[in-house]
């Protein structure tokens, strides 16, 4: 995986290219330009790509140059010189087009032309291109002179902070807190970066992240042929997934319906997945109860949850989180009566839980 921008050009401040600029000219110009001077606002995350307007100007033009801050790769695909002083180009521009590449519009040359009158020409970027800079961050905290503590991680050594930031990301939905649900959405993003890089490094079965996105692209679009085809209609969602379950024992030739769940989940979601699958499958709901056990009986809470439609794994963190909060206000209720909650009677706990209560 490697990076044709630098590390400072990753995390550069684009912001002072303006999104609506594009094929605009700027207001009183210093100098008179003859026309066809412009300003090429390329972005070299995209590769060797220029804006589809600039072709027209580039015919045109009697020079062509490139500004400071575009990366090598981007400067020898253009394999032009680099412009010259603000003040020379200005005096170029005044005799004959000339066609400046940028990165953005920091630099001095850029800026003299625009205060000239030279038009901005430019495409907008596609929406996630950012997560192109997130894999070169990745990228560089993994290779050679990057991070220590990222280099010697494997993907079972990582599978904690997974686990860790998935819940935390449960957590601001729960809360629905805006600005943390944006972070950790970054988070797990994050978990996803990492392990596609260090799959990339396999010396026998190397992919990466590039592989795991076009294999999310092929099943998202071959479990949606009513999306995505002619040929096929889905009318409401509970139709949609029994047709994805379909789909997905089609291709992954499945032998059995339980086949695929994920043992490793929390056990009330094992046993929620589990259960839907079977009722999904026809299999008769006196057949769900599994025994007598303490276990066998948390099992059929969670069938008899599920076969109701709820999410008993929501069902139960919202219970627990509940407690959790009622041992806070009892605690509290203590404290405003002098005492302390880590010596309380069972009588005392029993009191300061009513009064938390309002009863």
């Amino acid at each position: 995986m490697q990076s044709a921008r630098s590390a400072d050009h990753v995390t550069g401040d684009r912001s002072n290219t303006p999104s609506g600029a594009f094929g605009a000219s700027a207001d009183s110009p210093s100098e008179p330009l003859v026309p066809g001077s412009a300003v090429v606002v390329v972005d070299d995350r995209l590769g060797d790509v220029i804006p589809a307007a600039a072709v027209p100007a580039l015919r045109r033009a009697a020079a062509v140059y490139v500004a400071p801050g575009l990366s090598a790769a981007t400067v020898e695909a253009l394999d032009e010189p680099v412009a010259p002083a603000a003040e020379a180009l200005l005096a170029q521009a005044a005799r004959e087009p000339v066609v400046l590449f940028a990165p953005d519009l920091a630099s001095a040359q850029v800026q003299a032309l625009r205060g000239a009158g030279a038009a901005l020409l430019g495409s907008h970027p596609p929406v996630g291109v950012e997560l192109l800079d997130a894999v070169t961050v990745m990228d560089r905290l993994r290779s050679p002179g990057g991070c220590p503590w990222d280099a010697e991680q494997d993907h079972d050594s990582l599978r904690r902070y997974l686990v860790e930031e998935t819940y935390e990301l449960l957590d601001a939905i729960d809360q629905q807190d805006r600005p943390s649900l944006r972070e950790e959405l970054g988070d797990v993003l994050l978990q996803v970066l990492f392990h596609a890089r260090i799959a990339a490094e396999d010396a026998t079965e190397p992919f990466g992240v590039d592989e795991v996105a076009a294999d999310l692209v092929g099943k998202l679009v071959s479990r949606h042929p009513h999306v995505f085809t002619e040929f096929e209609s889905v009318h409401d969602a509970e139709s949609q997934q029994l047709r994805w379950d379909e789909l997905k024992q089609r291709e992954k030739q499945r032998e059995s319906i339980v086949d695929g769940v994920a043992t490793g989940q929390p056990a009330a979601a094992l046993a929620a997945k589990l259960v839907q699958r079977a009722e999904r499958a026809g299999v008769p709901r006196a057949l769900v109860a599994v025994g007598e056990s303490p276990g066998a009986v948390l099992f059929d809470l969670v069938a008899r949850a599920r076969l109701a439609g709820d999410d008993p794994e929501d069902d139960l963190r919202a219970a627990a989180l509940a407690f959790a909060g009622r041992v806070r206000d009892a605690e509290a209720a203590a404290r405003a009566d002098g005492q302390d909650p880590h010596g309380l009677s069972s009588a005392q706990w029993s009191r300061y839980w009513n009064t938390a209560a309002g009863e």
